[in-house]
């Protein structure tokens, strides 16, 4: 079950300008990270920030479940990360993805990261599959596919599309 959406909780017009934001920054670090496959700091570090500022200050959310999704999706991320690392000796998944996915967390709360990680491996996988068919060793973004799953998730909580 998803949690109510901080957008639930703004004022239309915030939760907009919020909206807005949030989309055009996501649009950025995938393009980004489909260009260099890198996500800089400089994007997601602010965007953790901001979910956790609006969780904090928004009247009937628990801010604990925000900080407690970005905690647990970073160190699920990293610690994934340094498993495939320590495994195969090469980076599979980076800290950008880390802090991307911790993004999600601060924003949609720990109870929506299985559907953000859902719709982000199930998108990860046809690109991989499809690619796989012309290039056996294409490199995978991922961080627009988490993204897109976070930003998918956003926009059905936000319009109560799911519950």
């Amino acid at each position: 079950m998803l949690s109510n959406s901080l957008f639930q909780s703004l004022p239309f017009g915030a939760a907009l300008v919020v909206t807005l934001c949030l989309s055009f920054t996501l649009l950025v670090i995938s393009a980004f990270d489909l260009k260099t496959f890198r996500i800089p700091d400089v994007l997601s570090l602010p965007l953790i920030g901001a979910g956790l500022a609006i969780a904090l200050t928004v009247p009937d959310i628990y801010p604990a479940h925000h900080f407690i999704g970005a905690i647990a999706a970073f160190a699920l991320f990293a610690g994934l990360g340094e498993f495939y690392f320590r495994v195969r000796n090469v980076d599979g998944l980076g800290l950008g993805d880390a802090k991307l996915f911790a993004a999600a967390g601060a924003w949609l709360g720990w109870q929506n990261l299985p559907f953000v990680l859902l719709i982000a491996t199930l998108g990860g996988l046809a690109q991989a599959l499809l690619t796989r068919q012309t290039h056996h060793d294409a490199q995978l973004a991922f961080g627009p596919w988490i993204a897109f799953g976070f930003w998918t998730v956003w926009m059905l909580t936000s319009f109560q599309l799911v519950s």
